[in-house]
């Protein structure tokens, strides 16, 4: 990593294989990095979630069976993931949008 690159930051969740496939963890890794990196991601990778709060996204991860999800905010000094969940509907569900504001609320207070 080098001393221009983002360090992330896990407020929760965590990328192993299993329950994640060996090619949806390198793909979850290769996105993040290119995150440190400071690229901007768009669909299909990653979409705005203005609901949850500024800045923050949801990074998506199609496994062979299951559909994960990675809720990232981007910091000025830092990726901070709040939440990496496996996706069962269409919609984010709200209990999973509570706990990510909640969780970045507390880290901002911290």
């Amino acid at each position: 990593m080098s001393p221009a690159d983002k360090p992330l930051l896990w407020l929760h969740g965590e990328i192993k294989t299993p329950p994640f496939s060996r090619e949806a963890r390198l793909e979850a890794g290769f996105l993040l990095r290119r995150l440190q990196k400071r690229e901007s991601l768009a669909m299909p990778h990653s979409r705005p979630m203005p609901s949850i709060g500024w800045h923050c996204h949801e990074l998506r991860i199609t496994d062979a069976s299951t559909k994960w999800r990675i809720i990232y905010r981007v910091d000025s000094d830092a990726i901070v993931i709040a939440e990496v969940f496996k996706k069962k509907t269409p919609r984010t569900p709200q209990p999973v949008k509570d706990i990510c504001r909640d969780r970045l609320r507390r880290y901002d207070d911290a």
